[in-house]
């Protein structure tokens, strides 16, 4: 009966340990079987689909603290930290030194988002409510012992936001449990067989004439043979080619950048002031190393800053702080890399691009990751004008396989006219992908560049959504090896 199954000797092996152990997980049948755990794996799945045997699989998901999350389970979070260190009014700049600038950023939206506090003119009001809330006492919980989605139960929303705030992880763990069905009892009831097989011919078994005496294991010619994937660039990879090549076309030269760069290369050169919103502890990487500054720029980017230097401009007012420029941060866009390429090279004609990854404090999720790629272009040259830009833009586009291109108004610190480039897209709409416009004057002149510049910074991995059809960006960096096996190779 078994020659109908077509059995391998390590199959039988299994199936017989199987006959006495009825259901088993992976380790106690392999064991009992007396072969490796992968061997033994690749047998079970092999009787699997001959229905001898059944796999039943269980996914168990941990939830645990992160080391943030560890440590605000020690010390409370940012805002219980906040509320519990005033009992009335207290100003923002006071608690950063009493505490920390990262502390009181983070917990200046907690405090409002949760009543405990209203923020008014830079000062932190409580409003006298701040009872435990459910994420605290998660946190307490968690600290104790890790917990499973069932142990959870009603808490799945704030366990979320505990995600979402980096301050817990999730694990998930798979657990195969084998069974033998009656098919296979019936099986070893009539009795199993192990003896040698031969699955290839050999030189030896020929010139020694043993094959003779061998049983050699039969082939199925109507097994469909698995599939063969050929190697290919991953997906996500051959449109950023794509788009490389695109400007390699139009005449551009592509230039590369330090992932560190310096507060002055990264805002205070392209004109955003040192409180812009952007430089926040949410909003950008800072870190604790410094840069020299530029000693032929940084007096002409002062006074513009101030008081809008030689040119007809009014500044930001108040003080430009060389501590704050000097200080490093993961660059939160690759117009940094841009704007110095700039400052190298200030006479024209000047056609670069730069496609690379920048860095931001966001929260991941569908449409935002803390690190992502950004196609920076700029044009320097005699003459140029927004239509020059909006002409360039649109054949980037074109050529990327969008028909329908627009543009409408936007705004941005250093560049005027501004405007968001958008494509249609059956099914969704006008989809927005990015920045661009004509830097202002207040960037090109401190830095010794006389004639227009007209610049964009594009969202690559947004772009490649609409192209491959994915709806969640955190699609394109995960490990599927199926979705990257039978991903269509595009023609660039």
């Amino acid at each position: 009966m078994t020659a109908q199954y077509n059995l391998t000797a390590n199959e039988k092996n299994v199936l017989l340990a199987m006959g006495e152990l009825e259901s088993s997980t992976p380790e106690e049948l392999a064991e009992k079987s007396l072969l490796k755990i992968e061997t033994t794996m690749q047998a079970v799945f092999l009787l699997a689909e001959k229905e001898l045997l059944r796999i039943d699989e269980e996914i168990v998901e941990t939830f645990i603290l992160t080391p943030e999350g560890i440590e605000y389970a020690e010390d409370g979070l940012p805002e219980r930290q906040i509320i519990d260190a005033i009992s009335e009014p207290a100003s923002i700049d006071d608690m950063k030194e009493r505490l920390s600038p990262k502390m009181v950023g983070i917990a200046s939206g907690w405090l409002r988002r949760k009543g405990w506090a209203t923020i008014d003119n830079g000062m932190i009001v409580p409003t006298g409510k701040s009872d435990i809330g459910d994420d605290e006492k998660i946190l307490a919980r968690f600290k104790e012992q890790a917990e499973t989605l069932e142990e959870i139960g009603a808490e799945k929303k704030t366990i979320q936001e505990l995600i979402k705030r980096n301050l817990v992880s999730k694990h998930e763990e798979k657990f195969r449990f084998i069974s033998i069905t009656n098919a296979g009892k019936g099986l070893v009831a009539d009795g199993i067989v192990i003896e040698e097989e031969i699955a290839q011919i050999t030189s030896e078994l020929l010139k020694s004439g043993d094959w003779k005496n061998k049983k050699f294991r039969p082939y199925n010619i109507n097994v469909t043979p698995k599939p063969i994937y050929g190697a290919k660039i991953h997906p996500y990879q051959r449109l950023i080619d794509q788009m490389r090549q695109i400007f390699l076309e139009m005449g551009f030269t592509e230039i590369k950048g330090d992932i560190v760069q310096s507060s002055f290369w990264n805002f205070d050169a392209l004109f955003q002031p040192q409180d812009h919103p952007a430089r926040d502890m949410q909003d950008t990487f800072h870190l604790t190393s410094t840069s020299e500054l530029p000693t032929e720029y940084k007096d002409s980017v002062c006074a513009v800053h101030e008081h809008g230097g030689d040119i007809d401009s009014t500044g930001w007012g108040g003080t430009w702080s060389e501590d704050i420029a000097c200080k490093n941060v993961l660059r939160t866009h690759t117009t940094a890399v841009t704007i110095k390429y700039l400052a190298d090279n200030p006479e024209p004609p000047v056609k670069a691009f730069c496609i690379d990854r920048a860095y931001r404090r966001e929260t991941i999720d569908p449409t935002h990751t803390p690190e992502f790629e950004q196609l920076e272009g700029v044009v320097m040259d005699e003459n140029m004008s927004f239509a020059n830009l909006l002409g360039c833009l649109s054949e980037f586009y074109h050529r990327m396989g969008f028909k329908d291109v627009r543009f409408r108004p936007g705004y941005f610190p250093y560049t005027e006219p501004s405007v968001e480039p958008e494509v249609y897209v059956d099914g969704m709409g006008w989809v927005e992908l990015g920045g661009a416009g004509v830097f202002r004057k207040e960037v090109t002149e401190p830095l010794g560049i006389k004639q227009p510049v007209l610049a964009w910074g594009l969202g690559v991995s947004r772009l490649a959504m609409l192209k491959l059809g994915l709806r969640d960006l955190r699609e394109l960096y995960h490990p599927d090896i199926d979705w990257l096996r039978k991903s269509e190779v595009c023609k660039l």
